[in-house]
């Protein structure tokens, strides 16, 4: 018997698009804001759009890879 390994979306993924060049991104642009112009509505506006960015890629999409069922068919092929 073979041992099944949890599927793993971001192996599938380029370097760029992996978790923490999303955190490192999202933190860095809404840090950036902050230290740049010193006004916290536009900071606000800023992380708004990029937190739900982040969310949606970190948190919402690999869930829904994995529960689509596309990685699966990837891990095993039919010979």
């Amino acid at each position: 018997m073979s041992e099944q390994k949890p599927i793993n979306p971001w192996n599938y993924k380029p370097w760029w698009c992996q978790p923490w060049s999303i955190l490192l991104t999202g933190v860095t642009l809404i840090s950036g804001s902050w230290l740049l112009f010193k006004i916290i509505w536009l900071t606000v506006l800023v992380a708004i759009p990029l937190l739900a960015w982040m969310g949606f890629f970190l948190l919402v999409w690999p869930q829904l890879m994995i529960g689509s069922g596309v990685l699966e068919s990837d891990q095993n092929p039919e010979v």
